[in-house]
């Protein structure tokens, strides 16, 4: 199943395999911004089923007061529409936002679909968080117009968006994408190459290691240890983040470098291997996640609610207060 968007008046265009959150968020926050937008999937239920689901969602942000843009639910949603064509859906675009899932030759597969029928002017952009664009565009004749732009989930509460050059990729495909998203309201960042990982997940994933060992060798309790991030570190993040945190800790970067830096190598000494995630400290954590958020179906969706709307409500407290 693909999906794409063709957005207009600039032409940005978006597919992606099942219409899904990631899709459905990229299609909100084109239309936000007054563009058309084509979704396609090779599963036509997949497209009628988002289109309904977009209906239903925008019309309650609109209700509540966190839809975005100017325009209105109806106005927004009446820039969407569903295709049955690849071909099609591409055509005449600006940007196309790959959605499929987290699969590499699936990915692969799509992208060289997506060259054969491209022109020299429209970007092929990937939603992917992990996959290197070495990897995902070798080989195409329209590589310099491929970079991934890899949201963050859910990419219209969570406005950053990691763009990731493929080596050949142009600067002005970096450049373009980069005031798209800003138009659309996202806050891009660019990597000047790629990485494993890019640099949210890395930074996710050494804060998940460092928490699963805590938990695995006894130190804190797994709630305990989520309150240290939610009630802790994660205020101040929501703001600033690791480096101006201490820039602002001391008299400034040098200073505080001076004053920590010894202790900071100590403990990062202590740091153990990467965990296997698995065995009696995945079932001790599952267990004590179960206790405040039930892993059915119901429990998870209601909490991922709550999650969205804490994160609508944070995101207007950032508008308005002063960079």
């Amino acid at each position: 199943a693909v999906k794409t968007w063709s957005c207009k008046p600039s032409g940005v265009s978006v597919t992606g395999r099942c219409v899904g959150l990631i899709g459905r968020s990229w299609a909100m926050l084109f239309a936000s911004a007054g563009f058309r937008v084509k979704l396609f999937d090779i599963e036509p239920r997949q497209v009628t089923d988002a289109l309904v689901s977009l209906r239903k969602e925008m019309k309650m942000l609109e209700l509540s007061g966190y839809l975005k843009g100017e325009l209105g639910a109806e106005e927004q949603l009446s820039l969407i529409s569903g295709c049955s064509d690849l071909r099609e859906a591409v055509e005449g675009a600006l940007h196309v936002q790959e959605c499929v899932p987290e699969n590499l030759e699936l990915k692969r597969k799509l992208f060289a679909q997506l060259d054969k029928i491209a022109d020299d002017h429209v970007i092929l952009s990937s939603s992917s968080s992990c996959l290197l664009p070495s990897k995902l565009f070798a080989g195409l004749a329209h590589v310099k117009q491929c970079l991934v732009a890899h949201p963050v989930n859910p990419p219209y509460y969570v406005p950053l968006v990691e763009l990731v050059p493929h080596p050949e990729t142009a600067p002005a495909t970096v450049d373009r994408t980069y005031a798209l998203m800003r138009r659309v309201g996202q806050s891009p960042v660019r990597l000047l190459r790629e990485i494993d990982g890019f640099a949210l997940n890395r930074l996710q994933y050494a804060v998940i290691a460092e928490a699963w060992r805590l938990v695995e060798e006894g130190v804190v309790s797994p709630g305990d240890l989520d309150l240290v991030m939610s009630d802790g570190l994660g205020l101040r993040y929501a703001f600033i983040g690791p480096l101006e945190t201490m820039h602002l800790n001391a008299e400034g970067m040098l200073s505080y470098c001076d004053r920590y830096g010894e202790g900071m190598k100590r403990v990062l000494k202590t740091f153990g291997p990467v965990p296997e995630f698995s065995g009696a400290t995945a079932e001790k954590v599952h267990q004590a996640m179960c206790v405040k958020v039930p892993d059915d179906a119901e429990h998870l969706a209601a909490r991922r609610a709550w999650r969205d709307g804490c994160l609508m409500r944070l995101a207007q407290l950032k508008h308005q207060l002063p960079q």
